[in-house]
């Protein structure tokens, strides 16, 4: 905590501070104390540099209030995104002076200078002058004023989410506003407000300064002005003369006198003018306006960097066909005073800006612009209606949305002239009677207010043809209002909360030709009356009979109600689009039929048994989803239609009729999944076929080979699923014929191979044949498109390839063959392939598997679908923290992938973090999230994700006992329990089509909702992590659902918006329930979206559960065997076994010879893409304690783990410390091997040749916990360590060096405990997907994604020899070992020369921080003497 001393405080990013000495006084309790901080200068990361610390000498009162200002502060610098980190150490008066209140707390005020871009990496640094920074100690009671007078400034400002600048009121008070921003954020506890306050992460979501930011590249756009040579006309006869020149605006500003602007001003108009450049004299610009009596002037540039700015903005100007001035987003409180110079502006836009009334600028000012016609005032905060632009009589167009308006003026009937008014998002409920007399008004806006009834005064608005209402309190609609308000044709009500439509009489409502009645709460709908109505829209009410004119009916949207039937009188014969899906619909009315131009129809998710054989056989008829029904026939096609596509998927057809391709010629797209299909009609009744289908979905029917022959007619499908279904082979003379085929999906079925005939296929790019009996790689490789092959879950032995791969290929899995023995010439062959994934070979007993370990085991997918990269991450931690508990969330970005990936690398250590300090579910999972929030740092202001974390656990109350299950999420993503074979939902949807509550919140908030119901028209969601520039409509805070887990809880799925969109709850349980594998399940579950028409990015987690009776969590006993695979080869290890006492050995792909991680925060930012999960692979003998409960107690000690001892090494799956961000180049012919006899390790080149590795090695901040003393039992086996039996093994002092997942993790005895507790140690050996989102490893087949794709950088390389060279091999006589050591301590700061455990800090103690560790020494022939132990080390997320 930013409040606690610090006793540490190396930085992790360089910085380079000057300090001063500073005096200071006691603290009132409303004043304020003041930190100052002078210039900083910012290096680039990878210089370290310390923080200097000031001193605190004597004591000072400040005049009038006696405040005491504090000792200088040790602040740092992180130049990583724009973001200053700072490390705040308080004496022990102000930490006791902010503890008494939590009505106190301290504001960091920065300077006036804008922090500048993220610096480029690389190996040269760059110092840039950042903020002046001055740390403030107040109370909520202290204003502006206060503040402002105690330290002679002249006003303080505030910035929202890196946006807009504001200046603060002087009655303002600054920790009340940081306050009430955290408790809307969602923080509920007043201790923590004040603890998350003093963050200093905190600056990208608030930050205060102390003078208005000095921004040069918003000056250059509003503003330039300099002395230059000026000389006016083209002619020689002026002289050049060195003049003041001024652009601002529309014209050119160049003063008569030097230096001086009292004299006459020369304006020349630029719109439609001339900028060109001299060609005669260098830096010379001229500027000419537009007519027949054109101006030219020549302005000479002292610099290239002055003419360059001046061009570019003239040339701005002068390509305008208006004149049009935008000046919207500066964080303006006034208009340039020049700006009033440019008389011809017609139209100025100012829309979210900081406008005040008063001032040479201020709105009081506007009337000076005689040509106005178009004002756009928006989003200014203004408070009130400002009566001054009522004197700008020449406006047409008037802007005043979103200013928390009240009340609109009477001298709103000056503007004559208007046409446009737009007052949306206001707070206004009723309109003055003088705006009826605006005659010209033809559009008029007012949604989101709070209006309870149409204003009468729109009766004498007869040139509006537009009632845009939406989002306001209209409950009740009288039809006959809308009958006196003849002019009005378009009416949108929607967001009302609208309950009755009442028709009172007869009168027929004739003029009205759109309604748009959606999300509302109607349950019943009669428009008969209005005679003329062309397009209705009530989706999302709870309508049970909906009854209209079919006279001029052209579209009907009407989803997502309670219907059964649909009464259109007379016959709709206009009408061409009806929707009518997810509705409770068991028939279709008999005038659907005879509708003479309906194209499209939908009606999915009814209950529908039938399609009237005269609607299929319409000839208008081209589009029909009829899918989710209980359809159990299609009718046959009785002549040539029009059909183009066709979906009845999830129904319960056995057969589709034998006309239907020759019958249907211009079909493209049929989907049949999810039926009972046993075969597919022929294409044509002959050997010709005139097929035009592209995309055939026939997954999940009754099909077999036999179906293969019947698809040789459609020689123009592009795509083709036909995943599991019941083939066991397909025709290879069939399979050349398709030549156009892209995606082929054939998983799920009994195939053993794939016939060689598929390289015919040359434009095949995806090939998914998953979950299969397939022995032989099929002969795919030589395709030129190929991007995507998915062979996962087969019986693959070996594959057979070319000489080169086709450049194109992106992504190849490979994992859940057992049998796969892969060749190093192989593995370099896929070098190039930016997702490689494979299974890791284990060696571990035979049952001692994760699955045996943990109650649980996971699976999970992912899947891109048709977007060109993927936006979806996961977590999964099957063993998080000490006791049996698991992590696993999933984080959908939609169309970002930086925040996911982010979030997968951060969440888990945030939530042990959160755990540390509160047991209550609600508390630290909200906690989390925030937390998480606010770590997005500048990626969440404009960036944002959906995201769901599951925690497994034991009840605080008894950590031995039952287990629960607690569940947060924002967004869409969501989690579904199978208890007895139904679902269980545990998440709430956040969206505000399916949240009642946040829609109404988000409508309180003055947010403008679209037409799509997204927040401004952005997202449909109303929390999510990031977006923080929505705020406060969008929020952090999530939904938390804690749920008891007992032995009637099969599995867990987790899923995003994309999968249960197309795959019901019940379908997901049937789904996983027929799979045993849940990494099979989860690749099945996305295979089924896709099928279902999904093209989205798509993520699946399944967690298989095992919960006894009592949620015992007791070990089953292990069966001892014979290891599976070759003998394992003696690799570094963290603990060697005894005679007694075997343990697990840490894998390692060669000796690692250097640890270099200088890399820069923002490469965290940009590369983090590991997944957090907790699998490492082990190799040689291994055994483990046997896990038991408290329930079931041991009845012998033998064997326990002794948490700090160094037996926990043993554990294979407890998660370890990741390294991030990094990349390293390992020659991989050095296996750790000692003789050519040993079987070199799985998965590793050993011929020599480079494999570069890009992996996350991100350094999270995380509290060690307090582990017991070592026992002399856990001493001894350290001691024992070096003795490993067949005495080839080479310790490296005593230090885990793990390439296990890809990760590089340099630690010792038994600080392998408190890494192990992150989860962002956790996992993964390889290589990154696409967009940097990594597979989450199982323990039975851990993936490897072998990353060749390094960037070339100097820094962030692990290089080891490509033989083992004798300058490499530190061989140390026994005689000089014990001196070695001692220089190798002197040497490297993380090695620690005494073997008694450190002590562990208190939870409550800060973060410490530690340059960067240094590089270790190939390998070291031990020798006796003490095992040393790592000092603790504590790393900070720079993100």
């Amino acid at each position: 905590m930013a409040m606690e001393d610090e006793d540490n405080n190396t930085a992790v990013v360089a910085t380079n501070t000057q300090t001063g000495i500073k005096k200071g006084g006691d603290v009132g309790d409303n004043g304020a104390c003041i930190d100052r901080q002078p210039d900083t200068v910012v290096h680039q990361a990878g210089l370290n540099r310390t923080a200097g610390r000031g001193s605190r000498s004597g004591t000072g009162v400040h005049a009038a209030t006696g405040i005491r200002v504090l000792k200088q502060r040790n602040i740092k610098r992180n130049g990583s995104r724009g973001c200053v980190t700072r490390k705040t150490r308080f004496g022990s008066r102000e930490r006791d002076w902010l503890k008494g209140d939590t009505q106190r707390g301290c504001v960091c005020l920065y300077g006036g200078t804008v922090d500048p871009q993220p610096a480029p990496s690389g190996p040269q640094a760059s110092s840039t002058p950042q903020t002046d920074l001055q740390l403030v100690l107040c109370s909520t009671s202290t204003t502006v004023e206060e503040l402002c007078a105690q330290r002679d400034g002249q006003g303080l400002y505030v910035q929202l989410h890196g946006d807009l600048i504001r200046r603060l009121d002087p009655s303002e008070r600054p920790l009340q506003i940081l306050y009430d921003y955290l408790a809307v954020m969602g923080y509920t506890d007043p201790v923590r407000v004040q603890q998350e306050a003093a963050n200093s992460d905190l600056s990208c979501l608030i930050r205060f300064y102390s003078e208005h930011p000095v921004n040069a590249d918003q000056q250059e756009r509003t503003l330039l002005k300099g002395v230059f040579s000026v000389r006016k006309g083209k002619t020689q006869l002026h002289k050049w003369a060195e003049r003041q020149v001024i652009l601002c605006g529309t014209c050119l500003i160049v003063a008569s006198v030097k230096d001086s602007l009292t004299g006459k001003m020369h304006i020349l108009p630029l719109v439609g003018g001339k900028v060109e450049e001299v060609k005669r004299r260098q830096h010379c610009l001229m500027f000419s306006s537009a007519g027949s009596q054109a101006q030219t002037y020549f302005v000479n540039f002292d610099t290239l960097a002055d003419y360059q700015r001046w061009h570019r903005q003239a040339s701005k100007v002068v390509s305008q066909t208006v004149s049009m001035v935008d000046l919207s987003c500066y964080s303006l409180e006034a208009v340039p005073e020049y700006l009033f110079y440019s008389q011809d502006i017609t139209h100025l836009n100012l829309r979210h800006n900081f406008m005040s009334q008063q001032g040479p600028g201020g709105l009081l000012n506007l009337p000076r612009f005689s040509q106005l016609k178009s004002l756009n005032l928006s989003h200014n905060r203004l408070g009130v209606f400002p009566e001054c632009v009522c004197e700008i009589l020449t406006l047409t167009e008037l802007n005043l949305s979103c200013n928390n308006l009240h009340t609109v003026p009477v001298q709103i009937g000056n503007l004559q002239s208007l046409q446009t008014l737009s007052l949306d998002g206001n707070h206004l409920s009723s309109l003055p009677e003088e705006l009826g007399s605006l005659s010209q008004l033809n559009s008029l806006g007012f949604s989101f207010n709070n209006f309870t009834h149409i204003p009468a005064v729109l009766e004498r608005l007869s040139a509006v043809d537009k009632l845009a209402m939406a989002g306001n309190r209209v409950e009740s609609l009288e039809l006959c209002t809308l009958a006196r308000m003849s002019h009005l044709k378009n009416i949108d009500l929607r967001l009302n909360g609208l309950r009755w439509v009442k028709s009172e009489s007869l009168e027929a409502v004739s003029q009205v030709t759109q309604l748009d009645l959606r999300d509302n709460c109607l349950d019943s709908l009669d428009l008969s009356c209005i005679c003329n109505l062309e397009t209705l829209h009530c989706q999302r009410n709870q309508l049970g009979t909906l009854t209209l004119s079919g006279f001029t009916l052209r579209m009907l949207h009407a989803s997502s109600n309670c219907l059964t039937t649909v009464n259109i009188y007379p016959v709709p014969n206009q009408l061409t689009h009806m929707e009518l899906s997810q509705n409770l619909l068991e028939y279709l009315p008999d005038w659907v039929c005879d509708c003479r131009k309906i194209e499209m129809l939908d009606v999915t998710h009814n209950l529908l048994s039938e399609i009237p054989s005269r609607l299929l056989n319409s000839l208008s008829l081209r589009k029909l989803l009829a899918g989710n029904n209980r359809l159990q026939r299609v009718p046959d096609l009785l002549d040539h239609v029009p059909l183009e596509a066709l979906d009845l998927q999830h129904n319960k057809l056995a057969e589709l009729p034998e006309s239907l391709f020759y019958k249907a010629l211009n079909l493209k797209y049929l989907n049949v999944s999810a039926n009972a299909l046993e075969t597919i009609p022929p294409s044509s009744q002959s050997e010709e076929s005139l097929s035009t289908l592209q995309e055939l979905y026939l997954t999940g029917n009754n099909l077999n080979e036999n179906c293969g022959a019947l698809l040789v007619g459609h020689q123009n499908l592009r795509i083709l699923h036909i995943a599991y279904n019941q083939l066991l082979s397909f025709p290879a003379s069939k399979l050349s014929k398709l030549e156009l085929l892209e995606e082929l999906n054939l998983s799920g079925n009994k195939l053993k191979t794939i016939p060689s005939t598929v390289s015919s296929c040359k434009r095949l790019h995806t090939l998914i044949a998953h979950s299969n009996h397939i022995t032989v790689f099929p002969e795919i490789l030589n395709l030129p498109e190929i991007k995507l092959v998915d062979l996962s879950c087969n019986e693959l032995t070996e594959i057979q390839l070319p000489d080169s791969l086709p450049a194109t290929l992106q992504e190849l899995d490979l994992t859940g063959n057992s049998s796969l023995m892969l060749e190093h010439k192989t593995l370099n062959l896929f070098s190039h392939i930016t997702t490689l994934k494979l299974d890791q070979k284990s060696t571990t007993i035979a049952g001692d598997s994760l699955s045996a370990s943990t109650p649980w085991n996971h699976g999970y997918s992912e899947m891109s679908g048709q977007r060109n990269k993927l936006c979806v991450s996961v977590l999964t931690v099957d063993q998080f923290g000490d006791n049996v508990e698991a992590c696993y969330g999933i984080f959908d970005g939609d169309r970002n992938e930086e925040v996911p990936r982010l979030l997968q690398c951060t969440m888990g250590d945030v939530l042990c973090e959160e755990l540390q300090h509160s047991n209550v579910d609600n508390v630290y999972m909200c906690n989390t999230f925030l937390t998480s929030h606010r770590k997005l740092g500048m990626a969440g202001q404009k960036l944002g994700a959906s995201a769901l974390l599951c925690y497994i656990h034991h009840e605080p109350s008894d950590p031995g006992g039952y287990l629960s299950l607690t569940v947060a999420n924002v967004g869409t993503c969501q989690a579904v329990l199978c208890r007895n074979g139904r679902p269980v939902p545990l998440s709430k949807v956040y969206s505000l089509e399916n949240c009642t509550e946040e829609m109404e919140r988000v409508k309180l908030s003055k947010a403008i909702i679209t037409e799509d119901n997204k927040v401004s028209g952005v997202t449909c969601c109303s929390r999510l992590l990031g977006c923080s520039y929505l705020s406060p409509w969008v929020l952090p805070k999530p939904w938390v659902h804690t749920e008891p887990l007992c032995s009637q809880d099969e599995f867990l799925i987790l899923g995003n918006r994309a999968l249960f969109e197309r795959v019901s709850y019940q379908e997901a349980v049937f789904t996983v329930q027929a799979v045993q594998d849940p990494r099979a399940a989860a690749k099945k579950l996305c295979t089924l979206a896709q099928s279902y028409g999904c093209k989205d990015n798509i993520g699946a987690v399944v967690v298989s559960l095992h919960i006894a009776e009592d949620s015992c969590t007791c070990e089953p006993p292990v069966s001892t065997s014979e290891p599976r695979g070759p003998p394992p080869a003696p690799v570094p290890v963290s603990v060697t076994p005894g005679p007694s006492d075997p343990a697990t050995l840490s894998s390692s792909s060669g000796i690692v010879s250097e640890f270099n991680s200088e890399t820069s925060a923002s490469e965290v930012g940009s590369e983090a893409g590991s997944t957090a999960s907790d699998e490492h692979q082990s190799s040689g003998l291994a055994s483990r304690p046997e896990r038991r409960c408290s329930l079931h107690p041991a009845t012998t000690l033998c064997g326990i783990m002794v948490p700090g001892s160094a037996s926990v090494g043993a554990h294979p799956g407890l998660f370890q410390r990741q390294p991030s961000c990094a990349t390293f180049s390992s020659n991989q012919s050095d296996n750790g091997l000692d003789s050519d006899d040993e079987a070199p390790l799985e998965g590793v080149i050993s011929n020599g040749s480079k494999l570069e590795v890009e992996v996350d090695i991100h350094c999270c901040a995380f509290q060690l916990r307090s582990g017991g003393p070592e026992s002399p039992k856990d001493l001894d086996l350290e001691k024992r360590g070096s003795d490993y039996p067949n005495g080839k093994l080479r310790r490296q002092n005593s230090v885990v060096v793990s390439a296990t997942n890809g990760c590089l993790l340099a630690v010792c005895g038994r600080e392998i405990a408190d890494l192990k507790k992150s989860p962002s140690t956790s996992s993964l050996f390889g290589k990154k997907l696409c967009n940097g989102s990594v597979v989450a490893p199982e323990d039975s087949h851990n993936l490897i994604e072998v990353a060749l794709e390094a960037p070339k950088k100097k820094s962030g390389y692990f290089t080891a020899p490509a033989q083992p060279d004798p300058e490499d091999q530190l061989i140390v006589p026994p005689s000089l070992e014990q001196e070695v050591r001692e220089q190798l301590r002197g040497q490297s700061p993380l090695i620690s020369g005494s073997s008694a455990p450190s002590t562990t800090p208190s939870l409550k103690d800060p973060v410490w921080d530690h340059p960067h560790p240094p590089a270790f020494a190939s390998s070291l022939v031990p020798g006796p003497g003490p095992v040393p132990i790592l000092q603790q080390e504590v790393y900070d997320t720079a993100l």
